[in-house]
C-alpha cells in the first residue's frame, strides 16, 4: 500500500492552502477507535465510524476498512448475493483484487488503487468476491467500503455503476511536496476527482511523509472526517494524536491539518489517511441492514420488495 503513487510528488500539481491569517482552522473534536469484526463470508473489517453520532457523519453512513490481511491459499473471502436500496457504496481497493457483479448489469474487477461506485437507488442485488486466482494463491488484501446516503429525492433513482480505474484518480501534492493526495471524488483547490456523486462529497487518500504537515482548503459547508489507514500522526492545528484504525471528527472551518509523526510503523513509511467531507443532507435517516431510507414505512416496503423479488434476480451463471 498504496498502489497508486509517483516517484517524485514535486512533479504533480500542488494544493495551495489559504494564507495563514485567512484560515479558519477546523479543530479535531473527537477521536474514536474502530472496533474489529467480520463481514460477508468472514473477511476481517474495522468499523471506522462506530461511536460517531450520525449528525457528524451525514451524508456518510458507515465505512469498513477491509483487511489489511495476508491470506493463505484457500482463505480469501467475499460476500454472498445481497440487496441494497437508498444509498451508494464506494469500494476502494489498495491491495488485492475484488470482483463486483449486480442484478442491474453493473460489474467489473478492481485491484490496486481502483474504485467501484455503485448507486443502489431504487434497489438491486449484488455480490463481491475475490477472483479464483487469489483464492488459490492467497495474498495481501486491503480496501475500504464507504456508504454514502442519497437525499429523499434520489432514493428511488435507477441503479448505476461506475468503474473508476486507478489511472483516472487525480494525483496532487501538498505545497511542499511532503504529501501525495489521491482525489477519488469531489473537488480540492480547483482539481476534481473522477467519481460522479449525487450527494456533494470529497474523498481523498493522502500519504503524508514522516514529519510532514498537510494543510488543505476545505469547503466550509462540508463536514470533515479523517481515518488512519496506517501509521500515526496528529489532527488539527492543536495536534490531537490519532493512528491506524482511528477516526477524527473535525469542527467547523475552511481548512484542515494533518501531520505525520517523525517515526512511522515499519510496515508503512508514510502516514496513510482517508479524508472525507460532504454536504449534510439533514433528512431523517433510517437504516435496516442493507436498506437506508427516510422512514420506517419505507424500510418495511424495501424489505417487502426484496422478498417479492422486485429488487432484481441473481443473473444466470455461464
Amino acid at each position: 500500500m498504496p498502489a497508486v503513487t509517483v516517484d517524485n510528488p514535486l512533479t504533480l500539481p500542488r494544493v495551495t492552502p489559504p494564507a495563514e491569517e485567512a484560515r479558519q482552522q477546523r479543530r479535531a473534536l473527537q477521536v474514536t477507535t474502530a472496533p474489529s469484526g467480520f463481514e460477508g463470508e468472514g473477511f476481517p473489517v474495522r468499523r471506522a465510524f462506530a461511536g460517531i453520532d450520525y449528525k457528524n457523519l451525514d451524508p456518510f453512513i458507515m465505512m469498513d476498512q477491509m483487511g489489511e490481511v495476508e491470506y493463505a491459499p484457500g482463505e480469501p473471502k467475499g460476500t454472498p448475493w445481497h440487496p441494497h436500496r437508498g444509498f451508494e457504496t464506494v469500494t476502494y481497493i489498495m491491495d488485492g483484487t475484488f470482483i463486483h457483479q449486480d442484478s442491474h448489469g453493473g460489474g467489473g474487477t478492481i485491484a490496486d488503487g481502483d474504485t467501484q461506485w455503485m448507486t443502489a437507488g431504487s434497489g438491486l442485488l449484488h455480490i463481491e468476491t475475490p477472483p479464483e486466482s487469489l483464492v488459490m494463491s492467497g495474498g495481501l488484501f486491503h480496501g475500504l467500503q464507504l456508504w454514502v446516503n442519497l437525499p429523499r429525492k434520489d432514493k428511488m433513482i435507477a441503479p448505476k455503476y461506475q468503474d473508476i480505474g486507478s489511472g483516472n484518480i487525480k494525483l496532487l501534492a501538498s505545497a511542499d511536496g511532503g504529501a501525495l493526495l489521491r482525489v477519488i471524488a469531489g473537488e480540492l483547490d480547483g482539481h476534481t476527482g473522477p467519481g460522479v456523486t449525487h450527494t456533494p462529497i470529497t474523498m481523498i487518500h493522502a500519504s503524508v511523509g514522516p514529519g510532514a504537515e498537510l494543510t488543505l482548503p476545505w469547503r466550509a459547508d462540508f463536514n470533515a472526517l479523517a481515518y488512519g489507514l496506517a501509521g500515526r500522526g496528529t489532527a488539527g492545528a492543536e495536534g490531537r494524536p490519532f493512528r491506524t484504525g482511528q477516526s477524527v471528527v473535525f469542527g467547523r472551518g475552511d481548512t484542515l491539518t494533518i501531520r505525520a509523526d517523525e517515526s512511522q510503523e515499519s510496515r508503512s513509511p508514510n502516514f496513510e489517511v482517508v479524508l472525507l467531507g460532504g454536504q449534510p443532507i439533514r433528512e431523517p435517516m433510517m437504516q435496516y441492514g442493507p436498506f437506508v431510507m427516510n422512514t420506517h414505512a419505507e424500510l418495511a416496503q424495501a424489505f417487502e420488495d426484496f422478498q417479492a423479488g422486485r429488487l432484481g434476480t441473481v443473473p444466470a451463471q455461464d
